[in-house]
């Protein structure tokens, strides 16, 4: 499937032609050094994409949480997107969305153990916790595929089944915010949101890439866990749950599809409100949801929300309104088809570099 729409990108082509010459250049300095691209001691991986969003990068830099923290100190480097502070943010016990961004105050709440730092310098921010007694082992770059003024050991490239980056158009004509031959920096190139019941053929798939036999090419899908109350009210309803119940699900993330469609999937009536992405609700906005939810026909009925959104509402005085509803969250996960492969590879890294290895 392309993003490019022929009838109302046409007379933008030349505005993404002219972007592609710039990003081009830019990528010719650094590949010429004559930009610089500083490298640190520790591992470091970075987690991107070429589009402007929608591909899945919170739920991957997860997964590898869960494989690293075990054995590594591991922290992650953030931009911080939506944040109201500048510079460099340590994760602390009452940072909220407004001070590291939505994404990095996911990943604090549900990984303790983690250090989530944010800064629009990722050198700065690496620089700063190396400065620490016990500075962090591995690090983790989110959505810094992009940024070539740090250099990371391991690119892993996601671009999302059936938006493939090698069938869109830079903005403003598609959603790529980086041209289609970057893809050749990365290692791992991820094709994520692969529906369960669709076949790949793999050797198509390397070709539409246009994949260097040394990239490595995985396949991995989004799979939901059961919702999570989140307040009382949610407690108090979620064992009387029945098929055909009415689920108002609101979003403010860059592809809420495969959420409706598994809200669907297990049964509930699903009703659908889109937001912007990293939206911050206001009271307007919660006041529109509650006028929704109490329009549903349905006596049971719920509100969903995903783990991000619920992170900018977690502070937001607006909560409060809606302690009378039973609102829940999807908290989803990756699985990669090749998982042991997947794992391997990073493992393999870290350990080869590691400097107590």
């Amino acid at each position: 499937m392309s993003n490019f729409d022929p009838n109302m990108s046409f007379f933008l082509l030349p505005i993404s032609f002219l972007y592609h010459f710039i990003l081009s250049i830019r990528h010719k300095l650094y590949d010429w050094h004559l930009l610089r691209s500083k490298r640190h001691p520790q591992p470091v991986i970075c987690i991107g994409n070429l589009s402007l969003g929608g591909t899945g990068k919170t739920p991957h830099i997860e997964s590898l949480i869960r494989l690293l923290s075990d054995t590594y100190t591991v922290c992650v480097i953030s931009r911080g997107y939506g944040r109201k502070t500048k510079g460099f943010q340590l994760a602390i016990s009452n940072c909220t969305a407004e001070t590291i961004g939505d994404e990095p105050l996911q990943l604090f709440n549900k990984f303790k153990d983690v250090q989530i730092a944010v800064d629009e310098s990722r050198n700065r921010a690496i620089e700063l916790m190396n400065s620490q007694d016990i500075p962090p082992q591995v690090y983790l770059l989110d959505d810094a595929f992009q940024h070539r003024k740090i250099e990371a050991g391991l690119n892993i490239l996601l671009t999302a089944y059936g938006h493939l980056y090698s069938q869109d158009y830079l903005i403003p004509a598609g959603t790529l915010r980086d041209v289609r031959s970057a893809a050749k920096r990365a290692q791992i190139v991820v094709v994520t949101k692969v529906p369960s019941q669709v076949s790949i053929d793999e050797a198509e798939l390397r070709k539409q890439l246009r994949l260097q036999e040394n990239q490595l090419l995985l396949l991995s899908s989004l799979e939901y866990e059961p919702l999570k109350p989140m307040n009382k009210a949610a407690h108090n309803c979620e064992e009387d749950l029945r098929d055909g119940a009415s689920a108002l699900c609101f979003t403010g993330i860059a592809d809420p599809d495969p959420l409706f469609a598994h809200l669907r999937e297990i049964g509930f009536d699903t009703h659908e409100c889109r937001f912007a992405d990293h939206h911050r609700f206001n009271g307007n906005d919660i006041q529109q949801l509650l006028q929704r939810f109490q329009a549903l026909p349905n006596q049971d009925k719920i509100m969903v929300t995903t783990e991000k959104d619920y992170a900018r509402l977690i502070n937001s005085p607006y909560l409060c309104q809606f302690d009378a509803v039973p609102i829940f969250v999807a908290p989803v996960q990756v699985r990669f088809q090749e998982e042991e492969k997947f794992n391997n590879e990073i493992l393999s890294y870290v350990r080869k570099n590691s400097l107590h290895s």
